[in-house]
Formats: C-alpha cells, sequence, structure tokens
C-alpha cells in the first residue's frame, strides 16, 4: 500500500503543510520536528521520489573532504568548471561546497537551499542516504551506486587500454599502484588492468598490485608503494598508476632511483591532468574529458524525464607520450 503526506501527517502527529516542508527540506521547521517526520517516512516505507518538485533553479555541487586536496584538484578543478559552464547556459545558479562525514550535512545543504544536488567522486553510501532523504533530484559524478542516477568515465576500458597498451610494448611484469578499492573508479580501473593481462594470457601477480593506504598523506603511499614494488626481484619493467598525480609521483621515484623512464620502466597515468603532458618525460595517460563530465552531471539533474535512476559512462582515450614508448 502506497504511503501518503497524509499518513505521514497522521503518524507523526502534524500538519499536513508542515510534513510537505520538512520533505522539500525548506525552512521554518525546529531542526527536532524535521527530524521527527523524516525518519517517521523512512519507518513506513515512503517514497521520497513521489515529491512533486518545482524547476530546478539552483544546484549545489558537493565535494567530498578527501578530494580536496592539491593532488585532486587538478581533476575536480575542471568537472566543477564544465558544471558551471552547463549551469550558467541553463540560467541555472550553481554552489559550491567541501562535505565531511562528521559534520552535519544535511543542514550544510539546506543552508544552500538548492533544488537538486550533485555529488562528486567518492562519498561514504551512508552519506549519500542521508542527501538522497532530503527528497531533492541526486545525482552522481564519478561514483556509482545502485539507484542512484550517475555519469562515470569508462574506468574499466581506460584500466584495460593502459595495460594493453604497456603489454604491446613488450613489457611483461606489469605493476600498478591503486587507491582505496572502494572507490568505484579505482576498483573499475583495477578490473580493466586484470582483464587486459588475461586476454594476453599473463598471470596477474598479487605481488604487483600496490594498494596505498587510506590514511596518511596520498603521494606519500605512492613513494612507498614504488619503492617496494621496485625492491622486489625481478623488478617491474612496467607501471599503471591509478591517477597521474600517483604516476608523477612515482616515475620521481624511479628517476631518483637511477631508472631511465620508459627503458628500464614505462608508466602510465589515468586522467591526463595539465602536469602529465609537462612532465619530464612526458606521462602517457588516459584522458577524460572532465569539463563534459561535469556538464553531464547537470544533464542528468536538468532532464525532467529523469526519474528513475539513469547511468551514463563516457569514453576515454590513450594518449601514448614518451614515458611508455617502445624502445
Amino acid at each position: 500500500m502506497t504511503v501518503t503526506i497524509r499518513d505521514l501527517a497522521r503518524a507523526a502527529g502534524c500538519s499536513i503543510g508542515t510534513v510537505s516542508r520538512a520533505l522539500k527540506n525548506q525552512p521554518g521547521l525546529a531542526e527536532p520536528t524535521r527530524a521527527r517526520i523524516l525518519s517517521t517516512a523512512r519507518e513506513l516505507g515512503y517514497d521520497f521520489g513521489r515529491l512533486r518538485l518545482g524547476a530546478i533553479r539552483r544546484i549545489v555541487f558537493l565535494l567530498h573532504q578527501q578530494h580536496n586536496t592539491l593532488s585532486s584538484s587538478p581533476f575536480y578543478s575542471p568537472v566543477l568548471q564544465g558544471a558551471e559552464q552547463a549551469c550558467r547556459r541553463a540560467g541555472v545558479t550553481l554552489s559550491f561546497s567541501v562535505v565531511h562525514p562528521g559534520e552535519p550535512v544535511a543542514e550544510l545543504v539546506r543552508a544552500q537551499q538548492p533544488d537538486a544536488i550533485l555529488c562528486a567522486g567518492y562519498f561514504e553510501p551512508e552519506l549519500v542516504a542521508v542527501l538522497r532523504d532530503s527528497g531533492k533530484p541526486l545525482a552522481l559524478v564519478d561514483m556509482h551506486l545502485p539507484g542512484f542516477s550517475s555519469v562515470n568515465p569508462d574506468h574499466h576500458l581506460g584500466g584495460y587500454l593502459a595495460t594493453r597498451h604497456l603489454i604491446r610494448t613488450g613489457r611483461r611484469r606489469i605493476a600498478m599502484i591503486a587507491g582505496s578499492l572502494a572507490h568505484y573508479s579505482i576498483h573499475q580501473r583495477a578490473r580493466g588492468y586484470r582483464k587486459a593481462l588475461f586476454e594476453a594470457r599473463m598471470l596477474a601477480d598479487p605481488e604487483l598490485e600496490a594498494q596505498v593506504p587510506a590514511s596518511g598523506e596520498p603521494l606519500q603511499g605512492v613513494r612507498d608503494a614504488t619503492r617496494a614494488l621496485l625492491a622486489r626481484t625481478p623488478r617491474p619493467d612496467a607501471l599503471f598508476c591509478y591517477n597521474d598525480s600517483a604516476a608523477l609521483a612515482a616515475m620521481q621515484v624511479c628517476l631518483d632511483a637511477g631508472l631511465k623512464v620508459p627503458a628500464d620502466i614505462a608508466i602510465v597515468g589515468f586522467d591526463d591532468i595539465g602536469a602529465a603532458a609537462q612532465a619530464i618525460p612526458p606521462l602517457s595517460s588516459i584522458a577524460i574529458d572532465k569539463e563534459a563530465l561535469g556538464a553531464a552531471g547537470v544533464a542528468l539533474l536538468l532532464d525532467k524525464a529523469g526519474a528513475s535512476p539513469t547511468e551514463h559512462t563516457l569514453p576515454v582515450q590513450l594518449i601514448v607520450r614518451e614515458s611508455s614508448y617502445d624502445d
């Protein structure tokens, strides 16, 4: 049986108007009252997707605190720029906030008074659930969760193309440095890496897969992982890194160790940030149209037909530079 706003009002002991304001995250309610109504709605199984929302005039772009770093900004800044340009063309205002799971996220979003929410990068599923319960249209960029609209680059294909390229240059001990596999993007890139090895009938050696610890400074974790890989006998002759910032840090460790890139070890990154082409030697990478990624996220929210979850995948391209030439 469908749960209606009238049912919620009866169960929560308040008026239909009060329930409506709570579900639509509108101002003018005491927080305990709002929390009680939302809790009642969840307990009774109310379908938040039934809320009748007006036209979208303001979108809030949320970035998780873990992505608000120097190593992440070369990727997410263009994504934000693409979203902002798409909003400007559509006459929509875009605001930006960095969120932390320990903060009162619902209150932070409510203060922005958005009509819709765009989440970029990894967010804990519990945090996404809190945002969903606001009743606002919600889309994920560079993240995937069942039941939510999302847009992602083809991470799996990118990992596959990078690794297949290294195989075709004659490399046989191809290592991978990955971040947390809880991140959808990194998990998919790792799957692509293993698929390319499988197709080439090469062993996916667990000893050649290094994962950067979730705690601590990420680039220091990359350096430590690279040194550990180089200490193996025989050492890797190629390295696929989960993003360009990691690849550039790993390449510097290799150069400092007296190795020649790519003669001794070939390196490929992911994302094709501006620093990749400027590195010495220039870094091969998987290119993503980051501005298009942000714009596609906005399009998901503005698509009035998008009441049901929609998943979009954007193409990627291998850019071969000196760091992985076949000598």
